[in-house]
């Protein structure tokens, strides 16, 4: 919906970082995190359900930024 007093819908929209390094404080190795994917994958998920899961019980923010490649 727009504004009422003014024009414009707003343009809020969530930011990547723009280093494409893993973090320092990240131990897990890029071939865990692809055993890890290859795991879930066998399961059955889709890659937007692995990207959660890593994201909120290993911590891995952003796959491509520590394996070099999507999710796919």
């Amino acid at each position: 919906m727009g504004r009422m007093h003014s024009r414009g819908k707003g343009i809020s929209a969530s930011a990547l970082p723009y280093k494409r390094t893993p973090p320092s404080w990240l131990k897990i190795s890029s071939q865990d995190v692809e055993e890890n994917i290859c795991k879930f994958a066998k399961k059955g998920l889709t890659p937007s359900q692995i990207g959660v899961i890593l994201r909120d019980s290993h911590g891995i923010a952003q796959v491509r930024s520590v394996t070099g490649s999507k999710i796919l």
